[in-house]
């Protein structure tokens, strides 16, 4: 396991591009950020194999994430209903993450290392984003997403705050939702990325900071910042002009499960602010795992497969994108839901839970 303290988060030597990317401004501009990097002409952004999709490299994991960056340009741009977390998924600007949590789904999609992927194509994306708020008009009726507005989740493949370490795309689609009285952008992290406070998002910006108790966080929670400086970074964020939630997420069965989140909650409820908790809401995800990213895994961090990989407890089940992943028994889940819920009424009772799966 690496500590993130002792190898930094970025630092790109090599960006591996794509020759339509090199050439779109915002290509050239992260090109600039990294002046010695080498620039390595590719085919295609997906098909990389000394980057991603060899489970060889999984020695390498960490280091592929430091040191890599990949430049593309995003060729299907298309919003799709959601209905969970987010009215709508917007089109990536990015793909990967310089963090490795043991337990992220995106790598199953790309394949192993998966570093960050930074589309090149940001007008055409805000212009495609800009004509489908549009299209969509006021909200007539409120739901779990938001009372409001139309909520476009910005960040289904990547995190938001490490991607705006790399490029002006996240801050291009905040500007484009601040001016815009409809809809809100939405993104979930694992970062604090203070840069974004200087942003004035006016409220049209949602983030939705994931904690999960301290312990397995350390196991599991691989290159991010602390679960203690992501709490303390939200009064700051609702000051700054963001709405700010809570991703209580994932949610681990370990044999202390529901003492560590009592103790999480409570610790929560003492370090907001009053003008934090008045606006206070929190998703619940209990854990997906795939057998696939068990077996890599269990080749760079096994330490991490004691908590997740639980047979005893889990059983198959068919997403809805069709990959075959594991999750907690459904009978065993739904008990274990409905104490969580009431584990947050007793120790965070200003905390709205607005979706929980």
């Amino acid at each position: 396991m690496t500590d993130s303290r002792v190898r930094p988060l970025l630092d790109v030597k090599r960006i591996y591009a794509e020759d339509a990317a090199l050439e779109l401004p915002r290509g050239q501009e992260i090109v600039g950020r990294w002046p010695d990097a080498e620039i390595v002409p590719v085919a295609s952004h997906w098909q990389i194999p000394e980057v991603h999709g060899d489970e060889r490299n999984v020695s390498r994991w960490v280091r592929i994430k430091t040191e890599a960056l990949v430049l593309g340009v995003k060729k299907s741009i298309v919003t799709r209903p959601n209905g969970r977390s987010a009215d709508f998924i917007a089109p990536s600007t990015a793909n990967g993450c310089a963090m490795a949590c043991a337990y992220c789904y995106v790598p199953r999609r790309k394949g192993y290392s998966n570093p960050v992927t930074v589309f090149a194509n940001i007008e055409q994306i805000t212009k495609h984003l800009a004509r489908n708020i549009h299209k969509q008009g006021p909200k007539t009726e409120p739901n779990q997403c938001d009372p409001e507005a139309w909520v476009y989740d910005i960040g289904e493949n990547s995190d938001c705050s490490v991607d705006a370490m790399l490029s002006d795309n996240v801050r291009d689609l905040c500007d484009l939702f601040r001016m815009t009285p409809t809809a809100k952008a939405s993104f979930a992290t694992k970062y604090v990325n203070r840069d974004l406070l200087d942003w004035d998002p006016m409220g049209r910006t949602r983030i939705r900071f994931s904690l999960m108790p301290h312990e397995p966080a350390k196991v599991t929670d691989i290159r991010t910042s602390p679960i203690a400086e992501r709490l303390t970074a939200v009064n700051d964020f609702v000051e700054a002009g963001y709405e700010v939630h809570l991703n209580f997420s994932p949610v681990i069965l370990t044999p202390t499960w529901e003492a560590d989140w009592a103790a999480l909650l409570r610790e929560v409820d003492d370090v907001l602010s009053p003008a934090a908790k008045a606006q206070l809401a929190a998703e619940v995800i209990f854990l997906t795992h795939n057998e696939q990213l068990h077996e890599v895994n269990l080749g760079w961090h096994p330490k991490a497969e004691d908590l997740l990989w639980r047979p005893d407890l889990q059983e198959q089940k068919l997403s809805q994108n069709g990959a075959v992943n594991i999750r907690y028994r459904a009978a065993m889940k739904a008990r274990h839901l409905d104490r969580f819920r009431a584990l947050v009424a007793e120790n965070l009772p200003s905390c709205r839970i607005r979706y929980a799966f």
